[in-house]
């Protein structure tokens, strides 16, 4: 049976949609919502009439009938820290995406979005693998500073997607295998994924790891707290050398890779250097996370925009290739994972779970 499944994604001033017709992707639109309207809004979850009146004008205007869809899945974030897998949409999710309490992004309107569509034609709505994933071991938890701990922030969505892909590709259920997943955006995150689990990973949300195309990654300690104590920077400031416009951004002035090889033709040797640089630290961190799956790991698996430059994947081989087979899937495959998901739950391959409010992780309970 083909199903037809709607999905969504809000962003800061856009929505993207898609349906699928099962897997195949049939229709997709990134619809734009005014800045200025969504300005007038005091809380993010107040916008969600506006977003649904402008999605409503996409969809009529493509003959899109939300009645003929079997299932709505959607990215959605604000909620506590929960295992991976699907969540159908109940009280509970709309409880925490609704009031804000954890989050106020335009993330929190997935669940709230799609719920308001499937409501009407009593049809499942579903969460696939929400970036509140975190299936971290405790081992990987622990800093060196009592009272800071690791938590998951990564691309939970296309990371569990394209290990997916990767497993069937191998002839191999996804919790049978091992890997080492890097997905390289304008944001850079790596998980080690054993036998279905991201045990651990880079927090992108807190500056850890190597560096992306606007995102620092790790940089040395003191300097940076010097820095922060200069009196020439605020905290805003600060944040922003971090998680916006640092990596090759602050190295180089620009993100744009396109430009940055440009520039490397012509011969601007401190570019090549950087670039060089930029395989050279995530090279580093993917032999760190093969030592956390004890050198078992059946693949690489590259993702993301940036896996699309040969060169640069190249590059990252140069150095870690003899870990494992790298598997590349340039690109972003986030609404194919929501179609993926609800298949999988609307035919029963995989058991839905269901979403308690209880965060699968709060702190060392037995340090007191």
């Amino acid at each position: 049976m083909s199903y037809q499944i709607f999905t969504l994604s809000p962003g800061s001033t856009s929505t993207k949609l898609a349906v699928f017709d099962g897997e195949t992707l049939r229709f997709k639109a990134n619809v734009l919502h005014d800045p200025e309207r969504l300005k007038a809004f005091s809380r993010v979850s107040e916008q969600k009439p506006y977003r649904i009146e402008t999605i409503m004008h996409e969809l009529e205007a493509n003959q899109i009938e939300l009645k003929d869809m079997d299932a709505f899945a959607a990215y959605s974030g604000g909620l506590v820290s929960t295992p991976g897998g699907i969540f159908p949409v109940n009280d509970k999710i709309l409880d925490d995406c609704t009031s804000g309490r954890l989050m106020e992004h335009p993330a929190i309107l997935g669940a709230q979005i799609i719920h308001a569509f499937a409501k009407e034609g009593n049809k499942p709505a579903f969460l696939v693998n929400p970036p509140d994933v975190d299936e971290f071991e405790d081992v990987a938890r622990i800093s060196g500073i009592k009272g800071i701990y690791r938590e998951s922030h990564v691309h939970v969505l296309n990371q569990k997607e394209v290990a997916m892909r990767a497993a069937k590709e191998l002839g191999k259920c996804y919790d049978e295998c091992n890997f080492v997943v890097c997905h390289v955006g304008g944001g850079l995150s790596i998980t080690a994924q054993k036998q279905g689990r991201m045990v651990d990973g880079n927090d992108v949300l807190n500056g850890e790891g190597p560096m992306a195309p606007n995102r620092s990654g790790y940089v040395p300690l003191m300097p940076l707290v010097k820095m922060c104590y200069s009196g020439d920077y605020t905290l805003q400031e600060m944040k922003e050398k971090i998680g916006k416009t640092g990596g090759l951004l602050s190295l180089l002035g620009t993100d744009n890779m396109l430009e940055i090889k440009q520039r490397i033709d012509g011969g601007d040797r401190w570019a090549a250097l950087v670039y060089e640089n930029f395989a050279y630290q995530l090279a580093k961190y993917i032999g760190s996370y093969a030592c956390v799956l004890e050198g078992k790991v059946d693949a690489v698996v590259m993702t993301g925009g940036v896996s699309n430059d040969e060169e640069f994947i190249a590059n990252v081989k140069k150095c870690a290739g003899w870990i494992a087979p790298f598997i590349v899937y340039g690109g972003d495959f986030e609404m194919e994972a929501l179609a993926a998901g609800a298949v999988r739950a609307l035919a029963g391959e995989e058991e839905t779970k269901e979403y308690t409010g209880v965060p699968v992780w709060s702190g060392f309970d037995f340090i007191k």
